[in-house]
Parts: C-alpha cells; structure tokens; sequence
C-alpha cells in the first residue's frame, strides 16, 4: 500500500538515500527543505526549518509517518547541538501530534559521556520516546554510500597509501542505501503493524563491526592500491583537533575535527548489534564493506570527485 512519508533531512546524504528508496516503493515523499529545491515526481518539498513549528505541522499534514533524518553532526559549541538535535526533535514532536515517527540517533548516544554530541543525540531520544503516537529509534554507526562526503576525504587521504584511524580500534558500518532501506521498512511498520514501536535499535551491515586493517584493505581494494592503516592515538587526536581548530577561527569557519569528535572517535568499541533488528523480518543488510566501499568510489569517479 502506498504511504505519504514526512521527512526531515531530505537534502542530505542519507535523507537523500531515503528520499530515492521511498520513491522506488512506490510511496510519496514530503521532504522539509531550507531553501527551493528540484522538483520530482512523487516529491514536494516543503519550505522551513526544525525551528518552525508551522512549517512541520504543514509537512505532516496528511502523512502516515515521519522519518526525523535531519540533525547536527558537527558545530561550534554546545548551544549548536542542543538546538539541531534537541530542541528541533522537541519542535517536531509537537507538531506531528499522533503520527507513528521513526527517530534517527546515532551510535553515539551509546556513550554520552565521551562527546556533546553523543549526549544531545541521547536527549533527542528521550524526547522522541513521548511522542503521542508510536516511535521507532534508530542508531546507526558510520554510514558511508555515494553521496557522502566525509568518506570521499578519507578517500582522498587513502590515495597516499595511508589512511588514519584510531588505534586497536572496531567500527561497526552501514551502506547509505542499505539504511534508507531500513527507514522505510520501519515507517511502513509503524503505519501497519507496528512491531518495531517502543524499540531502540542500533544497526550495521550484520558484522557487528571492523578492525582498522579491515576498513583499509576495504578502502584500498576499491582504489585499486595498497592502503594501509595508520593508528592514531587519543592524544594524537586531541592534537590534531586543537591545531584544526586553531586554523578554522582564522578562516572563520567550523573545523573539521573538534575537540568533541576527537573524543567519541578515540573511544576503540563502535561495533554494533544489529541483530534484535534482523529479527524483526522487516530488512536486511545487502551491502558488505567491499561492495559498498567499491561502489562508492565508482560513484566518485564519475562524479569527477576522486582520481
């Protein structure tokens, strides 16, 4: 049965994803968008922000659920964290009033202690779960895919025959189009049946997650070279945040690396167990590491994004 899907974050990498897969099932798609965007069958965007309780009460309107994609990821402060991924989660909740809503977190509300994000991903949660109507949480660990680009500067880096990572470290993975397959499967549940209601699942590619060397041969296998890892302490880590950060505040830009993503990236257990998921019968994962990174770096090239 076709559905009308809301979404936020439909203009980023996974909300994307989410957007085609939705798209390809069948069903129609309201998207919640900051500025105009190209128009497409089955598509309309609807013009807001998080912070604009009018606009997501339009976009809800007549959807049979809602998929909260949109979040913060990385910012300048903690005010940055609390309004994209807690005070917008709160906006939203009041807007959609019963609607069944499919919440994505992240692995990292796992361990809230290590970062400002992982805790204002955590809060989000806990605001998501008193919804009026029922409520699926998700968590995903590292998503790369066509699209993404914080792995097409890894990529970049991988071409020199080294890649960094956290040393004596496991990192669970997800194919971005393997986890917007996920997304619709549990909006459609909770349309239906909702056997995923009341749940918090976390998700990966069915691994449960991947050494450094592992992500390496993967990356390099997909290059078409040698990579290899090159472990970096939480120290280093710490280092290279303070002199990224040092460089942004004379750009007048957001570094790449924090301060608070170098403490939940130092952290060595993000592997993932995405079995009690599985269980449900409701996706499964199609995409292992050296199809996904390969597709990805085909998806590059023809972008003209990657050598």
């Amino acid at each position: 049965m076709a559905l009308t899907l809301a979404l936020t974050g439909g203009t980023g990498f996974v909300g994307g994803h989410t957007i085609a897969e939705a798209l390809r099932r069948g069903h129609r798609v309201r998207a919640l968008a900051r500025s105009a965007q190209p128009p497409r069958d089955g598509l309309e965007w609807i013009a807001g922000s998080l912070a604009d309780e009018a606009a997501l009460r339009r976009l809800a309107a007549g959807a049979d659920a809602v998929l909260h994609i949109a979040g913060v990821t990385n910012a300048a402060n903690r005010r940055g964290f609390e309004e994209g991924n807690i005070l917008g989660t709160a906006t939203l909740r009041r807007a959609i009033g019963t609607l069944p809503l499919v919440h994505v977190s992240s692995l990292s509300a796992r361990e809230p202690q290590l970062s400002t994000y992982g805790w204002s991903k955590l809060v989000g949660e806990q605001i998501a779960r008193g919804a009026a109507g029922p409520v699926t949480i998700l968590r995903p660990p590292a998503v790369y895919g066509p699209g993404d680009r914080e792995f097409l500067e890894l990529m970049k880096v991988a071409a020199s025959g080294f890649v960094p990572f956290p040393a004596d470290s496991v990192a669970a993975m997800i194919y971005g189009p393997d986890l917007a397959e996920a997304l619709v499967a549990l909006a459609q549940d909770l349309a239906g049946p909702a056997k995923s209601a009341g749940h918090s699942f976390e998700i990966d590619d069915g691994t449960g997650g991947y050494t450094p060397a592992e992500v390496a041969a993967a990356i390099g296998r997909a290059l078409g070279r040698r990579v290899r890892p090159l472990p970096v302490s939480p120290t280093l880590l710490r280092l290279a945040a303070i002199g990224d950060t040092a460089v942004a505040r004379l750009k007048g830009s957001i570094p790449r690396l924090t301060q608070d993503r170098a403490g939940y990236m130092a952290h060595r257990d993000w592997s993932a167990d995405s079995a009690p998921l599985r269980a449900l019968g409701l996706w499964q994962p199609s995409t292992g590491l050296a199809d996904g990174m390969a597709a990805t770096a085909i998806a590059y090239r023809a972008q003209g994004l990657l050598a």
